[in-house]
């Protein structure tokens, strides 16, 4: 990503350490048949908060869909073990919209319960979030400010949560959620 971008090959890392260097998590969900899907959704739509995503698609159930164009895609099942890279909001800032978040959702299923595995890689809660200077990007904030404003709004659009943070920074107010 850093070589397409015209950054230095580390540039993401140390975008993301702060204090404690990257932080790299997995979350493992089981999303249970259903009797009525089209009542009923695993997970509705939303971005992820940080960087970037790996997730281990299923093999067998349907389910995962990305918003693209205007309309949802399915994702088919894929036999062969297939991992999706998704962006999450803070790389889309640190790329200053060159890569963008992605509006996904997870389908239920009457036929069977689908297992999402997901690796995380984001910045600490102290790192300070700005696009890369060489990118001409002015704004910069802290990833646990973002995280307070993103755990109320996680399921609304992203835009607003984008521009309270740019005002946030311009008005020089890093502790407003505090």
């Amino acid at each position: 990503m850093c070589e397409n971008l015209g950054l230095e090959k580390n540039d993401i890392k140390k975008a993301f350490s702060g204090s404690k260097g990257p932080c790299v998590g997995t979350k493992v969900v089981k999303y249970p048949k259903c009797s009525q899907p089209e009542r009923v959704r695993g997970l509705r739509e939303h971005t992820d908060a940080g960087g970037i995503i790996l997730m281990l698609h299923e093999d067998q159930i349907p389910g995962l869909e990305f918003f693209k164009d205007g309309k949802w895609v399915p994702i088919p099942p894929c036999k062969k073990n297939t991992i999706f890279v998704n962006t999450g909001d803070l790389l889309e800032v640190l790329t200053n919209g060159r890569y963008k978040s992605t509006v996904h959702r997870v389908m239920t299923d009457k036929n069977g319960s689908r297992l999402s595995i997901a690796t995380f890689y984001n910045p600490t809660g102290d790192a300070l979030i700005s696009p890369a200077p060489k990118l001409l990007y002015p704004n910069s904030f802290r990833f646990q400010d973002y995280l307070k404003l993103y755990a109320t709004t996680k399921f609304n659009d992203k835009g607003p949560r984008f521009e309270t943070m740019k005002q946030m920074a311009n008005n020089g107010n890093n502790g407003f959620y505090t």
